[in-house]
């Protein structure tokens, strides 16, 4: 995809969309459910994909200005998601020793906030590392929950 990943006056003026960024955002317009795989990528998701994000998911798209409130109304309802997370750490020390800042974030203060639920997560931690046959295995997983849209 080519586009300019930074939001430059934030949610001030709307920045139009380039080209992929406008397809992309019909076919999130059009899914019922979204899938986001992405490496961990010193302790957060990697910038690129923060910046399409920000730029994808504007007012009038992803939420509006709630006019009973100073908050946002979500425009996204009845989509769900299922984020797949892989890493070098073991998934369950990102989880409980770290917190999942990560997911936590991108579940309630991202698509959350825009009216994406439930937002579901895979987490696939030392693939540094990871036997083949591990590899494998964690693909048909994966391939089971997309077929199961979940």
């Amino acid at each position: 995809m080519s586009f300019d990943p930074i939001l430059h006056d934030g949610f001030k003026s709307m920045q139009a969309l380039e080209p992929d960024l406008q397809a992309a955002q019909d076919a999130i317009g059009r899914a019922d459910h979204l899938v986001l795989v992405f490496p961990l990528w010193m302790g957060t998701l990697p910038a690129i994909l923060k910046g399409f994000l920000e730029r994808i998911l504007q007012p009038g798209f992803a939420m509006e200005p709630d006019a009973h409130d100073a908050g946002f109304k979500p425009l996204l309802r009845g989509k769900s998601a299922r984020v797949i997370i892989t890493m070098a750490t073991p998934a369950p020390v990102y989880r409980w020793w770290f917190g999942a800042h990560e997911l936590k974030a991108l579940k309630h203060s991202i698509l959350g906030f825009v009216g994406i639920a439930p937002v579901r997560s895979t987490l696939f931690g030392m693939v540094d590392i990871t036997s083949e046959s591990t590899r494998q295995r964690w693909l048909k997983e994966t391939e089971a929950l997309g077929r199961a849209a979940r």
